[in-house]
């Protein structure tokens, strides 16, 4: 990955973005892409929208969104303890025993998520799976107006954001969901050769993915495109437990991932892995039966239908604080969309047809 790219990945997934707080990551993208971008705006939902040759008739959006799930203060008691609600789908057990960052109005305010000791829970207790009201933030103050004085309803909070470098040319971050989709639609628009673009491209950092494809529901309707490509991350089958028969093969490290399915438009889908396989970009194909949870599914049904696609990123320990996911799988993707856009002019037809 060069320099320059990685740098940006490690800024996106160091800076807080829980889904409806994006600005702060939202500031590093807009400033990513207008080193590169004719155009960047950002919509009054807060998604980025950076474009190339905007004034082309055939339009393309590609969205990756930058949101995060994180947690949102909800209560604070007497003794100075806070209480969380969470800001999408968390595994309760994952988040026993995190550090966290709340981000306040005065700035960033380190804690802990804390619980009774082991030794304290009683038998039925350590057989059941904790409630969110089970746990709560610790960030050392003594009353409710002590931490008053930093802290009031509403503020978002991170678990701990860092990236560590794992063999293989892997990454662990707590916001590789769906941070890593986020940079590939700006990297692929970074890599489009500008003397073989023919079509109008937007790049589109989303947000509110995780609270009900929100953002990308403004925009699809803004950039009002022909053909719309969501960017997200996707299961890995290649780690113990994960059934290969409910889930497909699918495998950190071998490729972008390009799914087909009720959601993805047959031509879209057939022109990605012709492209694919001219250019020799790793890939792999994901089945889905029904339109899955990501920007493609809202994309496709915008106002008189879109041909969508949907290219994953493999991830392992999804909704986690230590996602796992492949630099190489991701620079597969960023190059695919790029050198898949540079082969698209007006006269691609997206109308599904038989292909006899």
């Amino acid at each position: 990955m060069e320099t320059q790219a990685r740098e940006f990945l490690n800024k996106i997934l160091t800076t807080p973005s829980p889904s409806g707080y994006e600005q702060p990551v939202q500031e590093i993208v807009r400033e990513y892409a207008g080193t590169f971008a004719d155009s960047v705006e950002t919509d009054v939902l807060g998604n980025v929208i950076a474009g190339r040759n905007g004034n082309a008739p055939f339009r393309v959006m590609l969205a990756g969104h930058c949101d995060q799930i994180g947690l949102s203060v909800q209560y604070i008691d007497a003794e100075g303890f806070i209480y969380v609600l969470p800001l999408g789908g968390w595994d309760i057990q994952n988040l026993i025993g995190q550090h966290v960052t709340l981000w306040t109005k005065s700035g960033p305010i380190p804690g802990v998520i804390g619980r009774k000791p082991i030794h304290l829970l009683k038998d039925e207790e350590r057989k059941q799976v904790p409630k969110l009201s089970d746990l709560w933030v610790d960030i050392g103050e003594k009353s409710k107006e002590a931490v008053e004085k930093y802290v009031r309803i509403g503020d978002p909070i991170t678990v701990q954001m860092t990236v560590s470098d794992l063999k293989n040319n892997c990454i662990a971050s707590s916001a590789t969901d769906d941070k890593t989709g986020a940079w590939a639609v700006m990297e692929a628009l970074r890599r489009i050769r500008p003397e073989k673009l023919k079509c109008a491209v937007f790049a589109v950092s989303t947000v509110q993915e995780e609270l009900g494809l929100r953002g990308a529901t403004g925009a699809a309707y803004h950039v009002h495109p022909h053909v719309g490509i969501a960017v997200d991350v996707t299961f890995a089958s290649d780690c113990p437990t994960i059934d290969k028969k409910q889930t497909g093969e699918v495998c950190v490290g071998k490729g972008a991932v390009i799914e087909r399915g009720p959601n993805m438009n047959p031509a879209v889908v057939e022109r990605l892995l012709e492209v694919a396989g001219r250019e020799n970009i790793p890939h792999q194909l994901s089945a889905s039966g029904s339109p899955p949870g990501t920007d493609a599914r809202i994309i496709q049904m915008t106002r008189g239908g879109v041909a969508s696609g949907l290219v994953s990123i493999p991830n392992r320990y999804m909704h986690s604080p230590v996602e796992v996911v492949s630099l190489d799988d991701m620079d597969a993707v960023a190059d695919l969309l790029a050198r898949f856009i540079e082969d698209l002019d007006e006269s691609f037809c997206v109308i599904p047809k038989n292909s006899e």
